[in-house]
């Protein structure tokens, strides 16, 4: 790989500078000899002033052609800063010279011969300007650089061109009628002035060694010459470059008389449309550094110039007011801007070191010619008979011309146009690890493949040309086939044989042995489902045995957008607009890398940019009311009692919530709630949200000692529950309530009356969110790196541990599971889990954000009412562990869940048995989920995958909880060493991303030992496959060491299960101490005593370990396995049962 070294820190204000005060001192002694030049033969008519007009330009211009040649000489030979502060040096005495002249013979011709002198200056000064950024800079810093040098040149122009005739204007009054331009001496010694301070900053440029040799003139040229000619693009920039500047100096020269004539301006204002022309050229470059971020953006070329011959063409047509003219020579200006400063760059990026000053000085030399060719032009067209407005109209219909003959040139050209309009008006395209593309040599990009607009989004993130790897049907398609040949397109047809894949795998390998960039969509065809898919082995077959380096390239933020594909359908607008999109580069890997060890680094980039989109997030209440405005007659909320809500009701029910409860919550953040699932529920989390509080759902079914823990560590004040919850609730829990407020919905919402629903509504469809927020009580604007809620772990296995979760951690889990299981208004969730677990507090953030609805039953296990929910309701998505899917398939009837397309588990593991059972009853097999409460929860998710004609893309493997998510990632280490392990060896499961949690409340110890380089440990053993897909082997805290080797107690449960041919769970594995081993197996089991023997026969049978028998000995007959609330394994009471049998055994 070759790339550039990073060359020093190099300050431009001094080469600004020098610059600046150059190009003033030119335009206003050019302006003041014009005018002087005009007033002289002003009643000889239009065809007399253009001529003196252009007199001036030829003074100035033939010289700057005739001195390109030494500068060609000199540009490499001398050192370019020496060449700077020499031609400034040589200006100073040229200004002196130009006052001299103007005191002696103003209206003579000595000041032409000062102004053949700057001409001859200008010229070898440019190569020493132009030539120096390239040697000081890095190529992502010219355009940027280029733009700052030409705003500061075209706003030198302005105030040299409106000034030189403000210091006419001032210096022929002070003389009065009878000797006008007696003290017209005095603006060319301001001049020389000006001049003196640009000598001086010329002086504090940095020195830098002469980047040619001594070679005659003549070797020089034709140096220079082959140097053009030998390469494409720098030849067409060349021609570009001479095309604008003979038609920008013919509207120059045009514009002047225009200005007089038409316009009716004086002599100091003649000059003012071109000043404003000027400003428009200076803003132009400004945006054009701006857009190109880094880049030398080609593109704009095409846009400018097309915007050049627009206005041009309106104003030449129309004779615009002096109002209409300034606005279209803006546009004139800002266009050329577009134009000069991507030339610029590429002929800089283009012209080797050895020969650049040469190439620059003999494209200026070929740019002074065509500037004169502008200049005679402009004068033919007068003696022609065309008045200045039909000048424009003549150059607007050569500018068409020569913009149609550049595209047919370079069709390219016009795909970046394309991609410059649309990366910057319906989308906001942000570039990650630019500099890890190397600046030249061969390059294979492998990004991720999400819409039919990657390639756009890949142009728009380097200005190096990309060779696309393209399936042969997109490439015949006649509409886009000259553009596919434009970019270089290497066509390939999975359908075409042997041999014509591997032609074109040749034709890519030979392509980066040429040095060029190739792109290869590894995946082979989009993704249908949001995550990336598995890599092809043709990366492999490219790359191999070839020096280019692999980079691995991610694409955020398309998928869901126009041309991408979701709910399997086409999308013809982006998600909204401006739309932010992401391009991040990876490290360059070796062509030894595997296509999944690609993947891996493609996957790894998404976190990066999920962190951007992270920080781009807003609190979770946000989404809510936007869906709501939206929308706000939409169903929101229901529950198993028949009651509905709207998007505007469930709104304004939460605002007046949160404004009844803004005295009771004054001096608190954190907020208790105590609360099933309900629509009351979930309107006192959005209360608690809006007004800027953190939720502490209380898990009301894990026992007085751990409710009284998490009250404690919470400091919470108050809890907002219900009267009829707590007549339910065991009374011994209310305990753990003791010198806690009991914040009751009923009495909040007694006498809520019709006109405060209705003024909280409007408050919440029609105030600005900062408004609303301190409307429900919030102190200051809700920021996404508030803490939104803490959830407590149940506690099995020790102490309640406080998760902090903040609204970036909740919303961009929320945002990454809407990418991998859409949802839209037509859906409708179930609720049955309670906001303190995990997945319950996610569902009811995800549905409402993304304009779905959610129905609630406050139990779960009340098998006939779920049941009932989802058919009177017509429910499309389930959320619910294994434990309870149990319950629904033994109770409830296939017809219930009929409306159901999506069921999804989680919390503990779906077995092979429990889903098959589930879709032959209802006839909808179910997808696992695998997260944690301290990840926001979701880490990785099943996909129901999608299915077309020649299509089918896999979004689930049998015995896996799916692919990560969206922007988390799993690394598999070492338990021991957290060194990363291979692809498909089972370690310990590390997490990372912006879903990651900030902590346990209250106990840094306990979370720097959950977390490590910024990963979060889940105690989990697992192992990923080639193609991204997530296996569970077991908890490492669910193993017991036995002689040496790691016994897994789920997978013991798992073949027991088996073996039992039972649907529901009737084991439950733990280690309990033992003298002679240090520890053994205990199996609780609610089967009877006399059905063991037959289940070990069956278990020995299964081909496992000896250690993963247990004897009947170790089994512990129960009533119950101890369950939580959550359907989860009460692992401490387990553990607790066992230990008892086992001491009295």
């Amino acid at each position: 790989m070759t790339t550039e070294a990073k060359k020093k820190p190099f300050s431009l204000p001094p080469l600004l500078t020098t610059q600046f005060f150059g190009a003033f001192n030119d335009n206003a002694f050019k302006m003041i000899i014009t005018l002087i030049g005009i007033a002289a033969v002003k009643d000889q008519g239009e065809f007399a002033q253009q001529e003196v007009t252009r007199n001036v330009m030829i003074a100035l211009t033939l010289p700057l052609m005739i001195g390109s040649i030494p500068a060609m000489v000199y540009g490499d030979r001398v050192s370019k800063r020496s060449l700077i502060v020499w031609t400034k040096f040589a200006e100073v005495c040229l200004m002196a010279l130009g006052a001299f002249t103007l005191w002696w013979q103003p209206e003579g011709w000595s000041p032409f011969v000062v102004l053949v002198g700057m001409g001859l200056q200008s010229a070898m000064f440019a190569p020493g300007k132009y030539g120096l950024l390239p040697e000081v800079l890095d190529s992502d810093q010219l355009t940027s650089a280029n733009g700052k040098l030409e705003a500061a040149s075209f706003l030198a122009i302005i105030l040299g061109t409106v000034i030189g005739g403000l210091l006419l204007d001032v210096f022929k009054g002070v003389a009065g009628e009878g000797g006008a331009l007696t003290f017209v001496w005095i603006a060319g010694a301001i001049l020389t002035i000006f001049s003196v301070v640009g000598y001086f900053a010329a002086l504090r440029i940095p020195k830098v060694p002469p980047s040619g040799g001594g070679d005659p003139a003549k070797v020089i040229f034709k140096t220079a010459w082959s140097t053009i000619r030998g390469d494409r693009i720098l030849a067409l920039a060349t021609l570009g470059t001479i095309a604008f500047w003979s038609i920008a100096t013919l509207l120059g020269q045009d514009m002047m008389i225009y200005g007089k004539n038409v316009l009716g301006f004086s002599d100091t204002l003649s000059g003012l449309p071109f000043a404003v022309f000027a400003i428009g050229v200076g803003a132009g470059s400004l945006l054009a550094g701006r857009i190109s971020r880094g880049r030398i953006e080609t593109g704009l070329v095409p846009l400018g110039a097309i915007g050049l011959a627009l206005a041009t063409a309106i104003m030449g047509a129309t004779v615009p007011d002096r109002i209409g003219t300034m606005l279209l020579m803006l546009v004139l200006g800002v266009s050329s801007g577009f134009i000069v400063v991507p030339l610029n760059a590429l002929v800089q990026w283009r012209a080797p070191a050895a020969c650049r000053g040469a190439v620059i000085a003999f494209i200026n030399m070929v740019s002074f010619a065509g500037m004169m060719l502008g200049n005679f032009g402009c004068t033919w067209l007068s003696a022609a008979g065309l008045s200045s407005a039909g000048i424009l109209l003549a150059v607007a219909t050569v500018t068409f011309i020569a913009t149609i003959w550049a595209i047919w040139l370079l069709p390219e050209a016009l795909l970046r146009l394309l991609m410059v309009i649309v990366a910057n008006t319906l989308y906001r395209v942000r570039i990650l690890g630019a500099d890890r593309m190397p600046k030249q040599g061969g390059a294979m990009l492998v990004p991720n493949h999400v819409s039919f607009l990657d390639g756009l989004f890949l142009l728009a993130a380097t200005d190096r040309p990309i060779r696309f790897v393209v399936e042969q049907h997109w490439y015949e398609r006649p509409l886009l086939k000259p553009f596919m040949k434009a970019l270089g397109v290497i066509p390939i047809s999975a359908t075409g044989g042997p041999k014509v894949v591997l032609r074109a795998l040749r034709d890519a390998g030979k392509a980066l042995d040429d040095g060029e960039v190739v792109c290869l969509f590894a995946e082979g065809e989009i993704s249908r489902m949001g995550s990336t898919l598995p890599f092809r082995d043709g990366l492999k077959r490219i790359i191999k045995g070839r020096n280019a380096p692999i980079i691995p390239m991610h694409l955020d933020r398309i998928y869901g957008s126009l041309g991408s594909s979701r709910l399997g359908r086409l999308q013809w607008l982006p998600t909204k607009i401006p739309c932010p999109v992401t391009v991040s580069f990876g490290e360059p890997m070796t062509n030894d890398a595997q296509p999944e060890e690609v993947r891996v680094a493609v996957e790894h980039l998404a976190e990066n940019a999920s962190q951007v989109r992270a920080d781009e997030l807003h609190p979770l209440h946000v989404a809510f009311v936007k869906s709501v405005r939206r929308g706000p007659w939409r169903h929101c909320l229901g529950d198993s009692q028949g009651k509905k809500l709207s998007r505007s009701a469930s709104l304004a029910g939460a605002i007046v919530m949160a404004r009844r409860l803004r005295s009771r919550w004054a001096d608190q953040q954190h907020v208790g709630i105590m609360m099933p699932p309900s629509i009351a529920g979930a309107l006192v989390a959005f209360a608690a949200s809006m007004s800027g509080r953190t939720s502490v759902s209380l898990n009301y079914t894990v026992g007085l000692a751990a409710m009284t823990s998490a009250v404690r560590q919470a400091g919470l004040q108050s809890v907002v529950t219900s009267r009829v919850f707590l007549e339910n609730l065991p009374p011994e829990m209310l305990e753990g309530l003791e010198g806690v407020e009991l914040i009751l919905m009923e009495d909040l919402m007694d006498g809520v009356g019709r006109w405060e629903r209705l003024s909280c509504m409007l408050r919440g469809l029609f105030l600005p969110m900062g408004m609303l927020e301190r409307a429900c009580g919030a102190k200051r604007r809700v920021a996404r790196d508030d803490v939104a809620a803490i959830l407590f772990s149940s506690g099995s296995t020790g102490e309640p541990k406080g998760i902090v979760l903040t609204h970036k951690n909740l919303q961009s889990n929320c945002d990454a599971i809407a990418q991998v299981l859409p949802s839209d208004r037509s859906d409708k969730l179930v609720g049955v889990l309670p906001m303190f677990h995990s997945f319950g507090n996610l569902a009811l953030w995800y549905s409402v954000g993304q304009g779905a609805g959610i129905v609630f039953h406050p139990n779960p296990l009340d098998a006939a009412a779920v049941g009932h929910l989802v058919a009177s309701h017509a429910a499309t998505v389930l959320i619910a562990t294994p434990t309870f899917l149990q319950l629904y398939n033994r109770r409830c009837e296939p017809g219930q869940f009929g409306s159901l397309r999506l069921v999804l588990t989680g919390a503990e593991k779906l077995t092979d048995d429990l889903a098959d059972a589930f879709a032959e009853r209802f006839g909808l097999r179910p997808i696992q989920g695998y997260g944690a409460t301290e990840c926001s929860p979701a880490i990785a998710v099943c996909a129901p995958g999608y299915r077309a004609p020649g299509f089918y893309q896999s979004g689930s493997r049998r015995g896996s909880v799916g692919r990560p998510m969206p922007g988390v990632i799993v690394k598999i280490v070492d338990p021991d060493t957290h060194e990363p392990l291979p692809i498909g060896k089972p370690g310990m499961i590390l997490v990372s991303g912006a879903n990651v949690m900030q902590g346990y409340l209250g106990r840094e110890d306990l979370t720097a030992k959950a977390m490590h380089d910024g990963c979060y440990i889940t105690g989990d053993i697992g192992r990923i496959d080639a193609d991204g897909f997530l296996y569970l082997t077991d908890r490492l805290s669910r193993f017991s060491k036995i002689g040496g080797e790691m016994v897994p107690h789920g997978v013991i449960e798992e073949n027991l299960q088996a073996c039992s041919e039972q649907a529901d769970r009737v084991f439950a594995v733990c280690g309990v101490a033992d003298e002679r081993k240090g520890e053994r197996i205990a199996v609780l089991t609610t089967l009877a005593e006399a059905e063991v023997p037959d289940l070990l026969s069956k278990m020995s049978k299964r081909g496992l370990p000896a250690l993963f028998l247990p004897r009947a000995n170790q089994f512990v007959y129960v009533n119950e396995l101890p369950l939580l609330g959550t359907g989860k394994l009460d692992l401490r009471r387990v553990k607790e049962v066992a230990a008892e049998a086992a001491a009295t055994s």
